[in-house]
């Protein structure tokens, strides 16, 4: 029975790598994206920063592992079997949960994850524990949990994204004013004060965060007070406002800050002391020391300084991520081992080893924190979900229109009509002058690039990106030096969504769907927080009650969970790539124009052939499941060419002058495209509605006239895409004569249907359905011939 608890401790050291592969999928949005945004320089260069950032981070890591051990629940009011039962649900619960969001595409914060899942696991064990104790009730449940620590941590994670949307906004919207769109145009000493300004919040941030929990951060660096207990006292009234009724009191209070020899009357500073004592001493310095040495770099080296800021704060960020959230992976793994050795050593049976040997401090072997490291690092370099995820944030702050993948709600419009009316309020009520000025400095330039390198513009300038890790630096740096617990994830991303509002990067065209974005995140936060607490709550609760075999079979499904995600993302992958999507036309002449059209058209129909005939068969054989199916396809075609619709603007605008007539082509084609949509949506639509509802089966006569139709138009479809894959335009007159047939022969379908209905057919909604059918046929291929048509006149 030992062995079991063995075998669990292995079991959560495999589930650690599998935790640190999706987090760090999860999480590598709070450093690559300025950097990646701004294209302040390549990627290759962000990757190899990120990653030395993510190493020393996992290095200086190790004193921040409590959070796992006591910092959600009261270690000595479980015993070891408990304790495991509890790790082992957090691990299982945590990696599925992340995995989920990685998969979607949605970054989500693993501390809030990993808190809550700690909390669920440990209040189902203790709820288990009063249940079988008669002298326990519920309101006991506080002995067991760690109120003071969790609510603090919880109210800590949910003020900072308040926080940091507020500042982020604030402060881009003042650098903004001062260094406009055209800051590299600014005299050198401008950029060298910035520069003096970021380096210097990022590099204390960066010390802070590098030193905090290491013992390089108890390094003693100054005597400050050597005059005896009555000297010392005096010494705490200045610095910290009040007295102490004895030196050790102070001692106790401060003891990460000071070491304090009361009877001696000494205080000796700590290295975390000293920074956290002298910040305004030490910013000033600093702000001195790298606005001159920015200067050089500008004046005399040509250094652009917005791009040192956007690699120093990539790397302070990857740092922060690692050393803050590395506990969030390895902290609950590394307390089962722990727990595990502390066990073997006492000879006490598992159920009454009390595990108070949790609540003291135990350093972390830096082996294990170097490994943990280089798995994020190569975790880093080779996963596409950590990609995926980080396109999510980049979208939403992009500058100017982008493929927006939130749909607008009710909430996102009221937000924006709200903030429309206070905008238009606070413009009443400034001077003229000042909204000319700050008119003037959010003016954007007019670049003038090659037509063909328009999509290739950054998502945002390298202000926006600097302005972004700095402040998400400094506010990281504050709740370090004051105790409080944040998630990086929150902060990161609602520093950007800020900043973005405030460099009105949410324009009219765009706002209700970056606010919907936003709410749907934010939304997901919370999900993340409910979900976690429940799933691991019923996770302890299975496994409590089942034991090794439970755990087994949890283990079991989570692995097939995780192996169905992933197979399921490189299918859908793999489909995307595969998939004749439809793409916008770059072209600026009129050739150009017509050969990028023949290529939709084709993708189109090929695409348009297959939903058709999957719906004729999936209704003819009642399938649910397949017709599901058809109607994604058809709303993704349909998305498609709404996408093309919506970039017409521009379309024309890229157009040479000679070539301004190809616009009416593009035009039209892209309408007849939209009618041969709605035709095929009204085909796949009905054709589900009519089986999800259980009406009736199609008659044997009207499957068979279906059937007839579908083949006839098979047949026209792949014609078409041969035609246009071939470049065989002349073929396109035999098609096209061929319209009078096709039509003859829907009609003649329609009037055995209408002579049916007055004889036999007993079925209105199978009448209702079938002549839907024939009639959208019809429409289906009069757009189709119109398609022809047109093509056909702009060719000759």
């Amino acid at each position: 029975m030992d062995n079991i608890y063995l075998l669990m401790v292995v079991a959560l050291a495999i589930l650690a790598i599998a935790d640190l592969i999706v987090g760090v999928s999860n999480d590598a949005v709070n450093f690559l994206n300025s950097a990646i945004g701004s294209k302040a320089v390549s990627f290759r260069t962000i990757m190899i920063v990120a990653s030395i950032g993510i190493a020393a981070g996992a290095v200086f890591s190790s004193g921040l592992m409590e959070v796992a051990r006591k910092g959600i629940f009261n270690p000595g009011e479980f015993y070891f079997d408990e304790i495991m039962i509890i790790f082992m649900a957090v691990m299982i619960t945590d990696i599925l949960l992340l995995d989920f969001f990685n998969t979607l595409g949605m970054p989500t914060s693993t501390t809030v994850s990993i808190v809550f899942n700690l909390l669920g696991a440990a209040v189902s064990i203790a709820l288990i524990k009063i249940g079988a104790d008669q002298g326990l009730a519920f309101s006991d449940l506080g002995n067991y949990i760690n109120t003071k620590t969790a609510t603090k941590i919880i109210s800590g994670i949910l003020l900072s994204v308040v926080i940091a949307f507020s500042v982020g906004a604030i402060v881009q919207f003042i650098t903004r004013l001062l260094l406009s769109y055209n800051f590299e145009k600014k005299a050198k000493w401008v950029g060298a004060l910035f520069g003096g300004i970021a380096l210097t919040a990022l590099l204390y941030f960066i010390f802070m965060k590098g030193i905090k929990g290491t013992n390089y951060a108890k390094a003693i660096v100054d005597v400050v007070y050597n005059g005896g207990p009555e000297g010392l006292l005096d010494w705490a009234n200045t610095y910290f406002g009040n007295t102490y009724e004895n030196v050790k009191e102070l001692a106790k209070a401060q003891k990460n800050l000071f070491k304090i020899d009361g009877d001696a009357g000494t205080i000796k500073m700590t290295l975390r002391g000293f920074l956290e004592t002298y910040v305004f001493q030490i910013v000033a310095a600093g702000f001195v020391l790298w606005s001159v040495l920015s200067y050089i770099l500008i004046n005399f080296f040509k250094v652009n300084i917005y791009k040192l800021i956007i690699i120093v704060g990539t790397f302070g960020l990857a740092l922060a991520f690692s050393g803050n959230d590395l506990v969030n992976f390895i902290g609950v793994p590394i307390a089962g081992w722990q727990s595990y050795e502390a066990w073997v050593a006492s000879g006490v049976p598992a159920a009454e080893f009390s595990m108070d040997v949790l609540a003291k401090k135990v350093d972390t072997p830096t082996i294990l924190l170097f490994g943990s490291g280089i798995i994020m690092v190569l975790t880093l370099w080779f996963s596409k979900k950590a990609r995926y995820v980080a396109d999510t944030e980049i979208n939403l702050s992009r500058e100017g229109e982008a493929k927006e993948r939130f749909k607008p709600n009710f909430l996102s419009r009221g937000v924006v009509r709200g903030t429309v009316l206070i905008s238009q309020g606070l413009g009443a009520i400034t001077p003229k002058p000042a909204m000319e000025f700050i008119e003037k400095r959010f003016t954007k330039p007019v670049i003038d690039l090659p037509k063909n390198k328009t999509y290739e513009m950054p998502a945002f300038d390298m202000v926006r990106a600097a302005v972004n890790l700095m402040v998400a630096g400094v506010l990281i740096s504050i709740a370090t030096s004051m105790g409080l617990p944040l998630s990086t994830t929150y902060v990161t991303f609602m520093v950007a969504m800020g900043t973005s509002l405030a460099d009105r990067a949410w324009g009219t065209e765009s706002a209700v769907y970056r606010v919907a974005g936003v709410l749907n995140v934010i939304g997901g936060w919370f999900f993340t927080a409910i979900s976690a607490f429940v799933a691991a709550a019923t996770v302890a609760f299975l496994i409590n009650l089942g034991g090794p075999i439970m755990v087994a079979v949890l283990l079991l499904i989570a692995v097939l969970l995780l192996a169905r995600n992933t197979i399921n993302y490189r299918k859908r992958v793999k489909a995307e790539k595969a998939e004749d999507s439809l793409k916008n036309s770059e072209s600026s002449s009129v050739q150009g124009v017509i050969e990028e059209s023949a290529d939709n058209i084709k993708s189109f129909v090929n695409r348009g052939n297959k939903i058709y005939t999957s719906t004729i068969e999936s209704l003819v054989k009642y399938d649910l499941i397949a017709l599901k199916k058809s109607k994604k396809g058809i709303a993704k075609l349909d998305e498609e060419v709404e996408e093309l619709r919506d970039n017409i603007f521009y379309f024309i605008k890229n157009l040479d002058e000679s070539s301004v007539g190809a616009s009416n082509f593009y035009i039209n084609i892209l309408g007849y495209l939209q009618d041969m949509s709605q035709s095929l949506e009204y085909i796949t639509k009905a054709s589900h509605k009519h089986v999800n509802n259980n009406h009736k089966k199609l008659r044997f006569n009207q499957i068979k006239d279906l059937k007839e139709i579908e083949e006839q138009l098979n047949e026209l479809f792949g014609q078409i895409k041969k035609a246009f894959s071939d470049r065989d335009f002349d073929h396109i007159d035999t098609i096209i004569n061929e319209k009078q047939e096709l039509f003859n022969k829907v009609n003649q379908k329609i009037d055995k249907q209408v002579a049916r209905t007055r004889t036999e057919e007993n079925s209105p909604k199978n009448t209702t359905l079938y002549f839907g059918l024939l009639l959208e046929t019809k429409d289906l291929i009069t757009a189709t011939m119109n398609l022809l048509e047109t093509y056909r006149e702009h060719k000759q």
